[in-house]
């Protein structure tokens, strides 16, 4: 026979200074673990929102990231004819040579500037972007010291948004336009018209990248090996949402550094929960005694402390998660290691890290409930009930 569910729900209730305590501080440990699963979760939206699947990145051979590639134009004008690449609405083939530099701006977070990626590129590298739009503003035009800023660029940087005028390369720059990339990357970007960035930068006669469309997957791929092999080139082709998916890297360190925090805080939670549990069982020895004499068995003893101990970290995981809640859909940004400019995202708690949370929490809840209730299970009748 087991022990009814409802002893335990009021033995909690009973001792709820002491529920509170330990649930309090296994609900700090899980909020812990999720925010950094939320950030990281957020870092990685981004970059997997970013790029096509038909869409091909061209980096100079060698390079990793656009920062430190470059192109001659000479190159970019091969590859435009190309088998394989898709057509814009005018007949032209969808290929967007850019040039991309780093900028410093004075953003809400730091007033002494953060890195900003600027991207140049022409009116087809606009069109190939599907899931950008204009929120307000319009788009920069050819031949003018004019930028479009991504989202949470603009919302972060008070100089960035429409209307101000910001100094770089060889004069100011207005911004013209505000954009959402629907939480990719671009959102944390400045756009200009590649000409004019490649001319107040000194970038005329090559490209950090170039983009390709290709018509579908099949001419993607061999579109990639085509570029790869050609000897005159000189470069390496990839798909595009490949090499946003790698740039991910960036929040590895503060995933490890997270999971490390959660670990050590995980160990005090669940000696917190044991001691609360061994108290629990020293001063209810004679009612421990007492439910053996009323028959129940070492097996239900054992079972009902540690139901006990799974709901008291139960509530703590629900707390948790609700301490960290509050986070979800919250800005914030990151360096990235490719470019070394700030990527900006969203914090993400997806009912998926709840769930995680939860089960974190049920994992200490057992962890620290195990010993002190088999302690309880294993007590000698007369013994039990001799104890103060």
């Amino acid at each position: 026979m087991g022990i009814p569910l409802a002893y335990n729900l009021r033995n909690l209730r009973v001792r709820k200074t002491t529920t509170l305590m330990t649930a309090l501080g296994i609900a700090l440990t899980v909020a812990v673990l999720l925010a950094i699963l939320a950030l990281v979760g957020g870092l990685r939206t981004a970059f997997r929102a970013s790029g096509s699947t038909l869409q091909i990145l061209v980096l100079r051979k060698g390079s990793d990231a656009e920062l430190s590639s470059g192109i001659n134009l000479s190159a970019y004008r091969d590859m435009k004819f190309k088998s394989g690449i898709a057509r814009a609405k005018n007949g032209e083939p969808l290929v967007s040579y850019e040039n991309i530099v780093v900028i410093n701006l004075p953003s809400v977070d730091n007033p002494d500037g953060s890195n900003v990626t600027l991207r140049g590129l022409p009116p087809a590298g606009v069109e190939m972007r599907d899931g950008v739009r204009l929120t307000a503003g319009r788009w920069f035009e050819s031949g003018k010291r004019e930028v479009v800023a991504g989202k949470a660029i603009a919302a972060r940087f008070p100089g960035a948004r429409i209307g101000q005028k910001i100094r770089f390369g060889r004069g100011d720059w207005e911004v013209v336009g505000v954009m959402d990339a629907a939480g990719s990357a671009a959102n944390s970007e400045l756009w200009g018209e590649v000409l004019q960035v490649g001319s107040d930068f000194g970038r005329t006669e090559a490209v950090s990248s170039v983009l390709i469309r290709a018509v579908d997957e099949v001419a993607a791929a061999a579109l990639i090996n085509d570029l790869g092999n050609d000897q005159r080139l000189n470069v390496a082709a990839q798909p595009e949402k490949s090499y946003y998916e790698a740039q991910t890297s960036s929040g590895l360190v503060v995933q490890f550094l997270g999971f490390f925090i959660s670990a050590v805080m995980a160990i005090g939670s669940g000696f917190a929960a044991a001691n609360t549990m061994y108290a629990a069982v020293a001063r209810r020895a004679r009612e421990i005694g007492t439910l053996r004499v009323l028959g129940f068995s070492r097996g239900s003893i054992l079972l009902s402390f540690l139901l006990e101990s799974l709901l008291l970290s139960l509530v703590g995981g629900i707390l948790g998660c609700l301490l960290v809640l509050p986070l979800n859909g919250i800005t914030t940004g990151m360096a990235n290691n490719a470019t070394f400019s700030e990527i900006a995202f969203n914090f993400r708690v997806s009912p998926g890290i709840m769930l995680t949370g939860i089960v974190f929490a049920l994992v200490l809840g057992a962890m620290g409930g195990l010993f002190p209730a088999r302690n309880a299970a294993n007590k000698e009748i007369l013994i039990a009930l001799r104890e103060v």
